[in-house]
């Protein structure tokens, strides 16, 4: 008869363990102006393609930037963001991002004109890349690791709330004030954020910090950029084969390759590669990004089948988009109940396929099917979401020790952004080249100067032909069957990416939950490697 093994003291302290919730309810509003961002701009983008001067007259390759600019340099500053969070504190780094983020917002509400909401935009992104990964590695320093599913369920599930809070609020911001009022909204939630943040939060850092990694991160932004920008230039200009195009993929292509090259000899990576030698790790990131790439494309062009098609104002928008955000809300925090019984692998799996047919349903949408049909795809897609993204968080984020907490949260986050940029260059490429060889051969009508630029998207062809006229009225019914088709293209590509990344999860990812090691059981530490 063997005596039972005491249980493992506790690693947090007993002051911030009593706190622990009320820390995670500040870390949430500061993850909500990072994600509210996002859904406000989404919804708002119709109103910004509008000329002055209700909008800037933005163009549909200016809106893909203005998203972009954002994104990019949170995904290309993450790695630096995580590693500045370990060595310098990450409370430190959070309400510096915090504030950069305040300005950067306050300065894209007064932008007058696309270029300057894009530098703009930018900078909020800068502001971002410190708050999103601080506000994980915080999380995974003030809970004990069996307490850590349930928590980052909430932090997944407050993803659900932005998005839920995000197109409501833009969409009244905008039936009563001016386009750049849905950016000024973030500046009051800063200041109250960074006020409880200096309350509450205690700081955290690696005590064994690594050196920045100046190469990388430049090497990173550098082959981002150029990537991205090839593929949103050739949907723009409707052809992916012109040298200038091509040149500038490539070169994105080779930038990003001599950035893994370089991280593998670096002696302080901002990125080690040989955390990807872990299957199952490797695995759970290619799910998050695969998703966003998904869902990031294919929210973009659902805000023009809602606005310019079916006629709904922003705020109708926001609340027909309120179910695939009520489903993150609901599904997220309990998604580990769901692995508890029937694993990893299936959950994750399940939520895939049922975001790829999902995704696939958008091909029976039409001018005049119910909206209800929507509105069911919507809180369906979330449902699915929401079975991936926590469980794969979780398996990211235990895979590395408590100390890297910051360079887990950052490679996690580096692929969600990134799989949102590219999501929303390549399929929003397919919908634009799609689009304009549909409505091509029918603007014929139109004045030679102005065909090109009705081209571009169906809001500017709908935009050309109320100011012509009456004589033009007919390309209404184009743009729209031309639109519709484009859209539904555009949905498959999505629903295979979805597809694609089931298969890979169901592959490599664990049968069971990696369960927390205790001194009561050595097997549980064998857990996550099981099939």
């Amino acid at each position: 008869m063997t005596t039972p093994a005491a249980p493992a003291a506790p690693r947090i302290p007993e002051a911030v363990h009593r706190r622990r919730w009320a820390i995670l309810g500040v870390l949430m509003l500061s993850l909500l102006i990072v994600v509210l961002d996002n859904s406000i701009l989404n919804v708002a983008i119709k109103t910004i393609s509008t000329p002055a001067p209700t909008g800037l007259g933005a163009t549909q390759s200016e809106l893909e930037w203005a998203i972009n600019a954002y994104t990019l340099v949170f995904a290309g500053l993450l790695f630096t963001a995580g590693l500045l969070g370990d060595r310098l504190g990450r409370k430190k780094v959070l309400i510096g991002g915090l504030v950069v983020f305040g300005i950067g917002s306050a300065l894209a509400a007064e932008s007058g004109t696309p270029a300057q909401l894009i530098a703009f935009r930018a900078a909020m992104g800068l502001g971002a890349a410190f708050v999103m990964p601080a506000t994980l590695a915080v999380l995974m320093n003030v809970f004990e690791r069996e307490e850590q599913p349930k928590a980052i369920g909430i932090w997944a599930g407050g993803v659900g709330l932005a998005i839920a809070i995000g197109p409501i609020t833009g969409g009244l911001l905008l039936d009563h004030f001016w386009w750049g009022s849905v950016f000024l909204v973030n500046v009051p939630i800063v200041i109250l954020a960074v006020i409880l943040m200096i309350a509450l939060v205690p700081d955290s850092k690696d005590p064994k910090p690594g050196r920045i990694d100046l190469v990388g991160v430049v090497l990173s932004i550098v082959g981002l950029v150029l990537l991205v920008y090839g593929i949103i230039k050739g949907g723009d200009e409707g052809d992916f084969t012109g040298p200038k195009v091509i040149a500038t993929i490539v070169a994105g292509l080779v930038v990003l390759a001599a950035f893994v090259l370089y991280e593998k000899r670096s002696d302080h990576p901002s990125i080690d590669i040989d955390y990807f030698k872990n299957k199952v790790f490797s695995a759970a990131i290619a799910a998050i990004a695969l998703v966003f790439f998904a869902l990031m494309g294919v929210t973009f062009f659902s805000v023009f089948y809602t606005q310019s098609v079916r006629g709904y104002s922003p705020l109708q928008t926001g609340a027909l988009m309120l179910p695939l955000a009520v489903a993150q809300l609901i599904f997220a925090p309990r998604a580990r109940l769901v692995v508890d019984k029937i694993g990893v692998k299936a959950t994750t799996t399940g939520g895939l396929v049922l975001l790829g047919g999902m995704l696939a349903a958008f091909t029976i949408l039409d001018a005049d099917t119910p909206i209800w049909l929507l509105e069911v795809i919507f809180f369906l897609m979330g449902t699915g979401m929401a079975h991936v993204m926590t469980p794969t968080s979780v398996v990211i984020m235990q895979a590395l020790p408590r100390e890297k907490a910051g360079s887990a949260s950052a490679l996690s986050n580096t692929f969600r952004q990134v799989g949102g940029a590219l999501g929303i260059a390549v399929l929003g490429s397919v919908l634009s080249t799609t689009y304009r060889n549909g409505i091509e051969d029918k603007l014929g009508l139109l004045p030679a100067g102005v065909r090109d630029t009705a081209g571009a998207s169906i809001e500017a062809t709908l935009g050309v032909a109320e100011k012509i006229g009456p004589r033009a009225q007919s390309l209404v019914g184009a743009a729209n069957d031309s639109f519709l088709h484009a859209m539904h293209v555009t949905a498959l590509w999505g629903a295979a990416i979805a597809l694609l990344s089931a298969v890979v999860t169901g592959i490599f990812l664990p049968g069971r939950t990696p369960a927390a090691p205790t001194a009561r059981s050595d097997e549980q530490e064998k857990v996550g490697t099981g099939g």
